[in-house]
């Protein structure tokens, strides 16, 4: 029976990579798997999924998988959407209906929350409705467990305000433990990640 996943985590706790090595575990056993990210992610600049340690693969935007035929989802062993935080409830309430309908699991990988500690609306949908819930565990600078994604300026300040969704990558955002986050310490070699 096919589930739907939400396996969620901070900046740089390498989703993405994970994302990448399901699609090439069910390759290598001869299944073919459907990469896909919403449209609103091109930061590459083209229909890719891509890691930070160099891993890429072709995927389709969101909006074509919800306008492709039954029979041919149905030709997927499974589905992994990557960038999942920017899917809109009924995006995630479609993926509901290709496990309970087709049958077909479905992989979701993304943030929980935002910079400013709120849910994405996809997340928070995935929270809702999937029916397994991992996280992808990374840690802060001090070493402790990262749970907060924070987004900074060029001059090390922690922004806690702001439009939610900002495209970027270390350049500025990364993963924290509550604590720093909340006092806004990006620790002492901050630039050196960079």
């Amino acid at each position: 029976m096919a589930k739907l996943y939400f396996r969620y985590g901070v900046m740089g706790s390498s989703k993405s990579a994970n994302a990448l090595m399901v699609r090439y575990n069910y390759e290598e056993r001869g299944q073919r798997a459907l990469m896909v990210k919403p449209a609103l992610d091109q930061r590459e600049g083209e229909r890719v999924v891509n890691s930070r340690m160099g891993l890429r693969y072709p995927c389709v935007w969101f909006e074509e998988l919800e306008q492709m035929p039954p029979d041919e989802i149905k030709g997927w062993q499974c589905v992994i959407v990557d960038e999942a935080q920017f899917l809109t409830r009924e995006q995630v309430h479609f993926l509901t209906e290709l496990v309970d309908g087709l049958n077909v699991p479905v992989i979701c990988y993304g943030l929980r929350a935002d910079f400013s500690g709120h849910l994405f609306p996809g997340s928070e949908a995935l929270l809702a409705w999937a029916d397994i819930i991992e996280e992808v565990k990374t840690i802060c600078w001090c070493g402790r467990k990262a749970t907060c994604n924070a987004r900074f300026d060029a001059n090390g300040t922690v922004l806690k305000e702001g439009e939610q969704v900002v495209l970027g990558a270390n350049d500025c955002y990364i993963g924290l433990c509550r604590r720093h986050w909340k006092e806004g310490n990006l620790g002492p070699d901050w630039k050196k990640a960079l």
